[in-house]
């Protein structure tokens, strides 16, 4: 088969297969599928052995509409949109001004940790996190500092202005700095109740808001083991059980589908014991109203982790 002509000015090696574009994008290959079909959209070219391939330009598009699909729009509306249109309903949430991050923090406060990350310097970006906790304290620079600056650098690389070497350079050095933070807690300062298991769902690869999690139980004194990402949900069970878990812990960052968080809470739900509390954060919060599960506590604010803990410790006296 010879190459199609849609490739002849482009290197292949800035085309991305189907599986990468399910990987990088959240968007399942067979939605990819019927988007081309019904909208024309994404139109990827056919490489030598007739598979999709797809430009930078459409995996970038891509992501944005992920994000508008995330923050409740239809594919209808936003698939065959003008880029001018998703700038417009992109803008939308939160009416937020061109000075002000996600989480309402100001640019400029973020700013000396965005400038490190755009340089390169990995050091310096670690120092400065590090400074960062010591300064404010964990709690308080998880909730007013690193959440809104996970945020911002997340909405940096959905619009490409932050690379995705450069957005794991972040995530890697706030791994770090936040693994080493817990760990220096005392252990003296950890009660007994709850055991509290923190992983995510298969599909779900961000760990990034699972560590924040980890870290405010942490400093409630919550007993936590992390298990990582993507465990697969027939092994929870048994984990919870080895752990004497007495809440399994998830995090959503808005890589699965509505459809996709629904059910596996309603699977991983109804294979836990029925004393194990199952908690669900971020984004799945989010889709409650829409698909919520019985039996599960969702949790749309890291800032409502204390109160939370707190209301666990009082029905389990």
């Amino acid at each position: 088969m010879s190459e199609s002509p849609a490739l002849a000015d482009v290197s292949m090696a800035a085309l991305s297969g189907i599986a990468a574009v399910e990987r990088d994008t959240g968007i399942s290959k067979d939605t990819l599928r019927i988007w081309e079909r019904r909208y024309g959209f994404p139109a990827p070219a056919r490489d030598a052995l007739g598979e999709r391939v797809y430009p930078a330009e459409q995996v970038q598009r891509l992501r944005l509409l992920k994000r508008l699909l995330d923050a409740g729009h239809r594919p209808g509306r936003v698939v065959p949109a003008s880029a001018e249109a998703l700038d417009a309903l992109l803008q939308q949430p939160a009416g937020r001004s061109g000075n002000t991050a996600a989480a309402g923090v100001p640019l400029p406060a973020l700013e000396p940790f965005l400038n490190l990350l755009r340089a390169h310097d990995v050091e310096g970006l670690r120092r400065l996190l590090s400074q960062a906790v010591l300064r404010m304290g964990l709690g308080s620079c998880v909730l007013d500092l690193i959440a809104p600056l996970t945020t911002q650098i997340g909405e940096m690389w959905m619009r490409g202005e932050l690379q995705v070497f450069e957005e794991h350079i972040y995530s890697e050095s706030l791994q770090l700095v936040l693994r080493q933070s817990v760990q220096a807690i005392p252990r003296l300062a950890l009660s007994e109740t709850p055991r509290v298991l923190l992983t995510t769902l298969p599909g779900e690869q961000h760990g990034l808001g699972l560590l924040m999690v980890e870290a405010m139980l942490t400093l409630q004194g919550c007993q936590c083991l992390s298990l990582g990402v993507q465990t697969p949900l027939e092994e929870l069970p048994r984990a919870a059980a080895a752990h004497r878990s007495d809440i399994v812990a998830l995090s959503f960052s808005g890589y699965l589908s509505a459809k996709a968080v629904q059910q596996g809470l309603d699977s991983l739900r109804a294979r836990l014991a029925p004393e194990v509390a199952l908690w669900a954060g971020g984004r799945a919060a989010a889709l409650r109203r829409r698909s919520g599960v019985a039996g599960v506590q969702y949790m749309a604010e890291l800032s409502a982790v204390a109160q939370e803990v707190a209301r666990w410790r009082a029905e389990h006296p």
